[in-house]
């Protein structure tokens, strides 16, 4: 089974998406962009769902990081602010695409899958 990194502050959206993820991925969680890097460093993930506004390091530091050592690996922007600045911003740090909040669950999964399958 596929193993995605959620890295995500917020725990009813860290909630939320390990529902929409249970029944098809195994998943762990990021509380903030540092513990992101940390843990795709150490291995073991398919692909990165990736909160952009968190503490100690955003999302868009993470994935500059993050894709700088792993440039094969997708990383799934998640975010509230859904300008096309915003989605901009996510795609210029490396993000390979763009989910915004609240995220739609087919939507998600439709996403995930395009880059790891099932």
């Amino acid at each position: 089974m596929k193993t995605i990194l959620i890295a995500e502050d917020n725990d009813s959206n860290f909630v939320l998406m390990t529902y929409i993820l249970r029944r098809d991925y195994q998943f762990k969680r990021a509380k903030n962009g540092k513990e992101a890097v940390d843990m795709v460093n150490e291995g073991g993930f398919d692909l990165v769902l990736m909160d952009i506004k968190m503490p100690v390091m955003d999302g868009l530091e993470a994935t500059t990081k993050i894709k700088e050592t792993h440039p094969e690996l997708p990383v799934i922007a998640l975010t509230a602010n859904a300008f096309d600045s915003d989605r901009q911003l996510a795609l210029r740090s490396g993000c390979d695409d763009f989910l915004s909040k609240p995220v739609n669950s087919e939507k998600c999964l439709a996403m995930i899958e395009k880059y790891i399958g099932k």
